[in-house]
């Protein structure tokens, strides 16, 4: 009788510690898989035995990870899906569209998350395009490094360094005033390759701030883009502000400046991390946006309105 009660008495016990160390290791597991929580900027290429112009991100330049009990939540991933809840047990979590049905799988081991997203094309739909695509995320000491391998292959693996906004340093401002960008003041227009039209008119320098209009149409004749610009004085330098659409307002650095160029830069953006902004010597203007390194930049040109 003692005999079994005393059995009892230890299974009861051998249960409980049981549920106590699995409680302990799925808690160990969620702390580490908790650190790929958050919105993720993109940093910089580090893809092996890149050229210059083709430095850029492996997937988008901003995407988020939301982390859940047994599962992650990806938003900006690509593919256009939101919410996308994909558990690290490798089940399977399926999205359809008219055309494709994507199934995401997801896996989770010794710090690295993984998931391969595969599509599946319907009747009617285009048989050929990417079979599969596969992402791994790994933290380490710089960021998140995020390594893209896609089925068949567009180009060879791509990795790349993400960081929260937060840990992203923020350049040194260049010393200046907002007199030294007189030059930029005017009225000035251009071209895009397919025809629609570009302007910015910038208003001289006056009460530490210049303030700026641009506007983009098309070929018919219909406004399709506009954005509010400011570049302001602040204590330590100036700040180029932008509002596309009028907008919530991305502020710009001012790192480099001589007398007819201008620098400015915000690595905690996604895209755009660079604004330059370049008299030539005929008397044009261009502006060009793009990432920090490499990449293939945008590049408007602009020539001073006629005042006839």
């Amino acid at each position: 009788m003692h005999l079994r009660t005393w059995l009892a008495t230890a299974l009861a016990l051998l249960t409980v510690l049981g549920a106590s160390l699995a409680s302990n290791a799925l808690s160990a597991q969620t702390g580490d898989l908790s650190a790929m929580d958050g919105e993720w900027i993109y940093v910089e290429d580090r893809t092996e035995g890149r050229a210059l112009e083709q430095l850029g991100p492996p997937m988008a330049s901003k995407f988020s990870m939301r982390v859940e009990e047994g599962a992650i939540i990806l938003n900006g991933h690509g593919s256009g899906h939101r919410d996308v809840r994909v558990a690290i047990d490798g089940s399977a979590t399926e999205v359809a569209e008219p055309k494709t049905i994507s199934r995401y799988r997801g896996s989770w081991k010794d710090g690295t998350f993984e998931y391969v997203v595969a599509f599946e094309r319907l009747e009617g739909s285009s048989p050929e395009g990417i079979k599969q695509i596969r992402r791994t995320f790994r933290t380490t000491a710089d960021g998140l490094l995020v390594t893209v391998v896609a089925d068949p292959p567009i180009v060879k693996e791509s990795t790349g360094l993400y960081r929260h906004a937060e840990d992203i340093e923020m350049p040194a401002a260049a010393k200046a005033a907002i007199g030294d960008l007189a030059w930029l003041a005017g009225a000035w227009v251009g071209s895009r390759s397919s025809g629609s039209s570009i302007e910015e008119r910038w208003s001289p320098p006056l009460g530490g701030a210049m303030l700026a209009v641009s506007r983009s149409v098309n070929t018919s004749g219909k406004m399709f883009a506009f954005e509010y610009l400011r570049i302001v004085e602040r204590d330590d330098g100036l700040v180029y502000i932008a509002q596309p659409g009028g907008k919530t307002a991305t502020e710009f650095v001012l790192t480099e400046l001589d007398k007819t160029r201008a620098v400015f830069d915000n690595p905690r953006h996604d895209y755009p991390k660079r604004i330059v902004y370049e008299l030539s010597a005929e008397g044009g203007l261009s502006a060009t946006t793009g990432y920090l390194k490499g990449g293939t930049p945008r590049r408007f040109e602009f020539q001073r309105e006629s005042s006839k």
